[in-house]
């Protein structure tokens, strides 16, 4: 799955990318109840399993789900916090290495135009890091 975002221009940003067993939201949303700016799209056939802010909340009274929600979100604050950290202080392709470090999969899963707007960089500049590899 993506999520990403569609600016003035009607460029299309993608803020992340997801696979199998991966819990996807908007965060801000989800616990503010503000609209979302975001759009969350199903790249390949996908199940989905969908749970209302109520539902999470009363799974935080289940010992076991709430640690595994606390995981999670740990795990992906990480993330989000390394992705950031890349994104404004590595070139592109440090940026790529990363992701063929850290999530291999998604090179096999994705089509290049997202990996490249995950990354921040053009379809092009892209296409020039991989030929190079």
């Amino acid at each position: 799955m993506k999520q990403y975002y569609v600016d003035a221009m009607g460029k299309e940003n993608v803020i992340n990318l997801y696979l199998e067993n991966w819990w996807v939201a908007d965060r801000e949303s989800l616990l503010t109840s503000k609209p979302t700016i975001y759009n969350i799209e199903a790249c390949e056939e996908t199940e989905v399993l969908m749970i209302s802010k109520d539902d999470i909340q009363k799974m935080g009274n289940v010992p076991a789900l709430n640690e595994l929600t606390k995981t999670l979100d740990m795990n992906h604050g990480i993330a989000m916090q390394n992705r950031v950290n890349n994104a404004i202080s590595l070139p592109a392709i440090d940026r790529y290495n990363n992701l063929l470090k850290t999530y291999p999969a998604f090179l096999q899963r994705f089509p290049q135009h997202l990996l490249a707007s995950y990354l921040g960089i053009t379809k092009e500049t892209l296409s020039r890091i991989r030929k190079q590899k």
